[in-house]
């Protein structure tokens, strides 16, 4: 039996769905970004597909487990792709995407009598493609079921959260954390790990980007902004000197993380009118986390106006420099 640490909860909600007499066809697993939601779909999805005395290969590679995909972010990246080495994606999922799915489900399941379409992330979907998985949702064929996976419930449109059954899931403890970096970040020593967990706001993604991308320096000046704030921009002159000047793609998305992580920690046990500025900056920070992605923003600009943010979040909105 699959078990993924954390989540007992949505699999006791899960596996009593499926032992029911009408499994529904839609679901949306719900809930904060790297605490293991697509793990989960993957393994939930494996278990939905399996037919008594027939072998099952791994859902990465399942013929009735369907996974739209992040194409290459262009002709350039395609060729990367083609030769066998890593390449950048797009941040959307297409239309086609969708369309090369929904062909798939013209036909029957290959191993069995059901079939699983996983979106990770639907926050991801274009407007097109949304339209287009709605017409699927409204009409599935019999046996197909949707696991939708989404870190902002309410960016997906009313009419496609009606048509699924919600499944919410919870950041995990500091203690499953600490297990997930121990199996997944052997080289990470004890301090590092404890860092990286009180950085993750129980979020094992998180606390493992911070590991890989060596983001110590970073998430300490993101600190001393968010509780001392920044008058005169040293602070986030540090900010910038450990963010890099020529970060990856990887290191930009994991500072963006860690910096909704520092505001969700700043949060608790704040005042409400410092609440409010929490708050707006942490919307402003997941803005600036979708277009970051698209735009080239210059590292140096990006990560001052991540400062600037947190700096938002420290002080009254007279005091703070922008």
């Amino acid at each position: 039996m699959t078990h993924l640490r954390g989540h007992d909860a949505a699999w006791r909600e899960w596996r009593a769905a499926m032992a029911g007499s009408r499994m529904h066809h839609g679901w949306i697993l719900s809930g904060p970004m790297g605490i293991g939601k697509a793990q989960f779909a993957r393994a939930a999805a494996a278990e939905l597909v399996a037919e008594p005395g027939i072998a099952q290969p791994p859902a990465q590679s399942h013929p009735d487990i369907l996974i739209p995909e992040h194409p290459p972010a262009n002709k350039e990246e395609e060729k990367k792709r083609d030769a066998g080495d890593p390449y950048e994606t797009k941040r959307s999922i297409p239309i086609d995407e969708i369309r090369r799915i929904q062909h798939r489900l013209t036909t029957r399941p290959t191993l069995g009598s059901r079939r699983v379409v996983i979106i990770d992330p639907a926050d991801d979907l274009e407007k097109n493609a949304v339209n287009a998985l709605l017409k699927s949702l409204e009409e599935p064929p019999v046996g197909t079921f949707f696991l939708l996976v989404t870190h902002r419930i309410g960016r997906l449109l009313p009419t496609i959260r009606s048509r699924c059954r919600v499944l919410r899931f919870q950041p995990l403890d500091a203690r499953d954390v600490d297990a997930v970096l121990a199996d997944a970040a052997p080289q990470a020593d004890a301090a590092t790990r404890a860092a990286a967990i009180a950085a993750a706001g129980g979020s094992p993604g998180v606390a493992l980007e911070f590991v890989e991308e060596d983001l110590g320096r970073v998430h300490a000046a993101m600190q001393a902004i968010v509780q001392h704030g920044d008058p005169d921009l040293t602070l986030r002159a540090d900010l910038m000197a450990a963010f890099g000047q020529r970060p990856p793609r990887r290191r930009i998305v994991a500072t963006l993380d860690l910096a909704r992580s520092v505001l969700s920690g700043a949060l608790r046990n704040s005042p409400p009118d410092r609440q409010a500025r929490i708050i707006e900056a942490h919307a402003a920070i997941v803005t600036l986390a979708a277009q970051a992605p698209i735009y080239n923003f210059d590292p140096g600009m990006l990560a001052m106006e991540i400062g600037a943010l947190l700096a938002q979040a420290a002080m009254p909105r007279e005091a703070s420099y922008r």
